[in-house]
């Protein structure tokens, strides 16, 4: 069951990553495109893309890995740092979605230098993850001691919260 698993998970990882990191590409495309034709297929493809392949992958990666959560031990610090690096990886998903519905209106574009600094900073994120399952190994940072207080994050945050809490 637990192999089963692991492999459903470690495939819809694969996918959702290989999508996010390759996304960026179909981006800059748009910039070259003319015809409002070309410009149709590639936003089909790219919605297909997103909506139909990497979004489902998604999906299945963190139902997998939230059932494989509940079958071993993930008790551990370098899982803690693991999660919050899927965090950012499930950022990048929601930040591309927002960019395949924005990118094909008339007169946008995807600037090169954001296409670098896409593809490098998701592989970026996609190798910390692989480092930390890997090496199943923390890394040695410390946080501030009023991390490790109840209600610390509050307080460490109400003097640059613009917003009122009650």
């Amino acid at each position: 069951m637990i192999a089963l698993l692991k492999f459903v998970h470690i495939a819809a990882i694969a996918i959702w990553t290989a999508g996010l990191i390759s996304l960026p590409s179909l981006y800059v495309q748009r910039a070259h495109v003319t015809s409002d034709d070309a410009l149709y297929r590639m936003q089909r493809m790219t919605r297909f893309a997103f909506v139909v392949l990497i979004s489902p992958a998604a999906f299945i990666a963190v139902a997998s890995g939230i059932g494989l959560s509940f079958l071993r031990d993930v008790f551990s610090p370098w899982f803690s740092w693991k999660l919050a690096f899927v965090g950012l990886l499930s950022m990048f998903h929601v930040f591309s979605g927002l960019v395949v519905i924005r990118l094909f209106k008339d007169g946008e574009v995807y600037p090169a230098w954001r296409f670098v600094l896409a593809t490098a900073s998701c592989c970026a994120v996609v190798l910390a993850i692989l480092v930390l399952v890997l090496a199943k190994e923390a890394p040695q940072v410390s946080l501030p001691a009023v991390m490790y207080e109840p209600g610390g994050l509050k307080r460490l945050l109400d003097p640059i919260n613009p917003w009122a809490t009650p």
